[in-house]
């Protein structure tokens, strides 16, 4: 059905394509439609980061943002659901257009520049969701917030989501916020860290639950950046990491319509770098700190890759634009028989 649907949404602007698609499904989940086509899944849980999840895919941050669709979302056959990024405060992200598909590439652009209702809207919308699943909440600054005072805002939106989230991940890695990937240098990383298991440490007290906090990097470091960001993850024991981000780079798309635009690019130019990313990680972290494998799988074969190159889970997005939602139920068959 959705290689019949997906011209007709390619006609359309790619961010309006994105609210009229949940939009749909929303539809299509009030009236129980969804539980008829729901996906027959395999039993396949894994342990990872102290949680039982169902299975091992995903899906990434950035999708939903506000947590106003989870419901429906979870019909897909996911073994769990990332929403955000969420700041303290609300604020409308970068001007329109934002969003780009750079449709020969399988690929996306966007300069979303973390658009949300803020954090109050998410955890009220979580709280009215019936979903029992795995929920990771995806944390992050506002844009006009100095980087200086970056913490602040980490853990203001930590205090809100953790009586929620089955997981915590904190962003410094978006492209689109200025100066978030500076908090990926030693110095600063090491700080925000520090402060972040600390709260940790706080709200387990106050909450009588521990609540695991992962880390999302981008893929545009160097190995040795790699290397000493696996280190500080060891060093502070901090309980995931999520790689990787969108990408600056523009390999694999140029030359091609909106290619040229600004943003992090997304989709199956970005595969080789992740899983790079990912290998390098697992070099450091071995299996004492799990790694969530995500960028460019349009296919169970990289769902696979990500795996087999050290990953726990893997996270979906641009693949769901370009194959459609059962790239999950293929992915979650094929993993299972890994």
């Amino acid at each position: 059905m959705y290689a019949l649907l997906r011209p007709l949404l390619f006609r359309l602007d790619a961010e309006r394509a994105h609210a009229w698609t949940l939009s749909a499904l929303d539809a299509a989940h009030a009236v129980r439609l969804t539980e008829f086509v729901a996906p027959r899944l395999p039993s396949a849980a894994v342990q990872v980061m102290g949680l039982s999840f169902p299975n091992v895919v995903g899906l990434a941050a950035g999708l939903d943002k506000n947590a106003e669709h989870v419901d429906a979302l979870a019909t897909l056959g996911f073994g769990f659901i990332e929403v955000g990024t969420v700041t303290p405060r609300p604020q409308p992200g970068n001007p329109r257009p934002r969003l780009f598909r750079v449709t020969q590439a399988s690929a996306i652009i966007n300069r979303m520049g973390f658009n949300n209702l803020g954090i109050d809207r998410l955890v009220y919308n979580v709280s009215r969701a019936r979903y029992r699943g795995i929920l990771g909440i995806n944390i992050g600054k506002n844009f006009d917030t100095p980087i200086e005072r970056a913490a602040s805002d980490y853990l203001a939106c930590m205090r809100k989501a953790y009586p929620l989230a089955s997981y915590i991940a904190a962003n410094i890695s978006s492209p689109n916020t200025r100066n978030l990937r500076q908090l990926q240098e030693t110095s600063e990383l090491r700080a925000l860290l520090t402060a972040l298991k600390a709260e940790q440490r706080i709200l387990r007290g106050l909450h009588n639950r521990y609540v695991p906090l992962a880390l999302k990097i981008a893929p545009d470091l160097t190995d040795e950046q790699i290397d000493a960001i696996g280190q500080l993850v060891l060093e502070h024991r901090i309980d995931g990491i999520i790689a990787t981000n969108t990408t600056l780079s523009r390999s694999g798309v140029e030359g091609l319509p909106h290619a040229g635009e600004s943003g992090g690019l997304s989709g199956a130019p970005l595969r080789e770098r992740s899983t790079a990313v990912v290998r390098r990680l697992h070099a450091t972290l071995g299996d004492d700190v799990p790694i969530i494998g995500v960028g460019g799988i349009l296919h169970p074969a990289d769902a696979y890759e990500k795996l087999a190159a050290g990953a726990k889970l893997v996270q979906l997005y641009s693949g769901l634009v370009y194959s459609g939602p059962g790239l999950v139920r293929d992915c979650v068959r094929a993993t299972s028989k890994a």
